[in-house]
């Protein structure tokens, strides 16, 4: 007989990992292991229990978050992680399969949908919400956004960590000025977050 699929649940909202918990004791295949509320109690605990799939949410309150999390425990190998999440903005999605997501999910899907996700996930192979697919080849179809030199200095020094203060410093113009050329920069690559371009650009590669 072949084991079940050992899962740990990362949410931090308790009534959701209660209603996954409750779902997922109905499939005789699946066995949940443990919960954990917080990203870093997810990478301990996958690293202590070392489950087959990790069940990942995105946003976990204080601490890090989702994607940090899936990048530490795709780095240890400590199992593979199945994203499930409400937000599929552009890059949200970049962000965790490059961090090493081995699925994407969205809630809204139907439980067996979730299920055989889980199952795939198991056997290193993806799975991406239909609208998640659709986002991520409509991706790979468009061209590459083109950036001014004047922009991808900007991105270079936002890929540092720094401010718009310090941008302005280091490439001696106003603060108004990054903030303009920023939000081109957002509305050319398709985010509204720093972290989101500098995924973005990275996976592009119009990082200098």
């Amino acid at each position: 007989m072949t084991p079940p699929v050992r899962i740990l649940l990362c949410d931090d909202h308790a009534v959701v990992r209660a209603g996954l918990l409750a779902l997922l004791g109905g499939e005789p295949d699946i066995e949940v292991v443990g919960e954990a509320g917080s990203g870093e109690e997810a990478v301990a605990l996958a690293a202590r229990l070392g489950p087959d799939v990790v069940l990942m949410d995105l946003q976990l309150g204080p601490g890090i978050d989702g994607v940090e999390a899936t990048r530490r425990i795709a780095e240890a190998g400590t199992g593979h992680v199945l994203v499930l999440t409400t937000y599929d903005t552009d890059a949200d999605i970049t962000r965790a399969i490059e961090a090493g997501a081995t699925g994407y999910l969205l809630k809204a899907e139907r439980p067996e949908e979730l299920f055989a996700a889980i199952r795939a996930a198991a056997q290193g192979r993806t799975t991406l919400s239909p609208p998640v697919a659709s986002r991520v080849m409509a991706r790979m179809r468009s061209p590459r956004p083109t950036l001014t030199e004047r922009e991808r200095d900007i991105l270079g020094q936002l890929s540092q960590g720094l401010g718009n203060r310090d941008i302005a410093r280091a490439l001696f113009i106003s603060e108004a000025t990054v903030k303009t050329h920023l939000g081109r920069i957002y509305e050319k690559l398709g985010v509204d977050t720093r972290a989101g371009a500098v995924a973005v650009a990275k996976e592009q590669r119009l990082l200098p």
